[in-house]
C-alpha cells in the first residue's frame, strides 16, 4: 500500500524506522533510515530494517563473494522498487522476498509516492564485500512511474 505520510507509515512498519542512515548517506539519493535487528557480529546473519522516504533509493551496487554471499530483501511496509542491471524494475510490496545472488549489480528503494521498508539480510559467504557504484539517475527513476 502506497503511503506518503510518515505518521501513517510508522503505524504500518512493525520494526520501526530507526535512526537516519548517516554512515551511508553518500550511497543514497534521499533520506534512508537504519534499525539493526541483530547486533553486527553477534550471530552469523546480520539483519536490519532499512526504511526509505518517498523517492529515496540506494546507488547501484554489487555484493561480492568468492563463495556464498549476496542479500535477501524481505519487504515489510510501503511500496518500492528493485532492479538488476539489464532487467526491468520489479515493484515491491509487503510480503515479497527478493533473493539477490552475489555478483549481481542492482539497486532498491522507495517509489516516488510512498515510504518503503525492507529487512536486509546479508547472506554469509567467503570474502564478502560491497562495491558501491553510480547513483540511479533521476531520469531512469522517473521513468518507472
Amino acid at each position: 500500500m502506497s503511503t506518503v505520510s510518515r505518521e501513517a507509515f510508522e503505524q504500518q512498519d512493525a520494526f520501526g524506522i530507526g535512526a537516519p542512515n548517516d554512515a551511508y548517506t553518500q550511497y543514497f539519493t534521499g533520506q534512508s533510515y537504519l534499525k539493526p535487528l541483530t547486533a553486527p557480529g553477534a550471530c552469523p546473519v546480520f539483519l536490519a530494517n532499512v526504511t526509505f522516504e518517498p523517492g529515496c533509493r540506494n546507488n547501484w551496487h554489487i555484493h561480492h563473494a568468492s563463495r556464498g554471499g549476496g542479500q535477501l530483501l524481505i519487504c515489510t511496509a510501503g511500496e518500492g522498487w528493485y532492479q538488476e542491471a539489464g532487467k526491468p524494475a520489479v515493484s515491491l510490496t509487503p510480503g515479497m522476498v527478493i533473493t539477490i545472488p552475489a555478483e549481481v549489480k542492482h539497486w532498491h528503494g522507495a517509489k516516488a509516492n510512498s515510504w518503503f521498508s525492507h529487512i536486509a539480510v546479508e547472506v554469509p559467504g567467503e570474502n564478502t564485500r560491497n562495491e558501491w557504484c553510480e547513483p540511479v539517475s533521476d531520469e531512469a527513476y522517473a521513468a518507472l512511474g
